[in-house]
């Protein structure tokens, strides 16, 4: 199974997300575009955050320089993204595929991250609770949705909102996968935690 993480906008926690979507179900991890941070990468970051012995990490698609969208990044770098170059790996595991930045994020003068999204991927949508999230939570289904896109479903980030949370789960009739607190720091065990937590939901997507 591919499982697609996307955010409601930038800095909503998809990487932890992803990070423990990845330990919970031992899956593979790839983050198909990276800009910026090379060094200390999504992928580095959700690595130091693993514990199992199963996951494998596969490289990006593009690596870009700088810490900007993607078409702008790949413009300074003189490059001009491809989407259909940018294909799954192959592995037999399960895949966590995480975006980047929100589903409209433009990679090129036509495409954005939504059309990296494929028909045998699941969608989970990573909400973060903030004042406005609730909009940019239902325009970001809604979107999926007129694209007939699978939301497997959501993960809210932060601290229990219920009013926040229970009009988004009755608008958009998603499925309530579970909510990451405002956690002081994470580290691997903090990870296992969530991942042990959200283990049986994301086994019955």
């Amino acid at each position: 199974m591919k499982y697609f993480i996307t955010g409601i906008g930038t800095d909503v926690g998809k990487t932890i997300a992803s990070a423990i979507i990845t330990e919970a179900l031992e899956a593979d991890y790839w983050k198909p575009i990276q800009a910026g941070d090379l060094n200390n990468s999504d992928s580095h970051k959700v690595k130091k955050y693993i514990s199992n012995a199963k996951t494998i990490f596969h490289e990006n698609s593009y690596a870009l320089n700088t810490p900007a969208s993607p078409h702008f990044a790949a413009d300074i770098d003189n490059v001009v993204i491809d989407v259909k170059k940018i294909k799954a790996p192959n592995t037999k595991n399960n895949l966590v595929i995480e975006g980047a930045g929100g589903l409209f994020v433009p990679l090129n003068e036509k495409d954005t991250i939504v059309d990296l999204i494929q028909p045998d991927y699941k969608v989970i949508v990573v909400s973060r609770h903030y004042l406005g999230s609730i909009n940019h939570t239902l325009l970001t289904i809604e979107a999926l949705q007129n694209r007939n896109i699978n939301i497997a479903g959501i993960i809210f980030n932060g601290d229990e909102n219920i009013a926040t949370e229970e009009i988004i789960l009755s608008k958009s009739k998603c499925k309530f996968i579970g909510r990451i607190e405002n956690e002081p720091y994470f580290d691997q065990n903090v990870v296992k935690y969530y991942a042990d937590l959200f283990k049986d939901e994301l086994e019955s997507l």
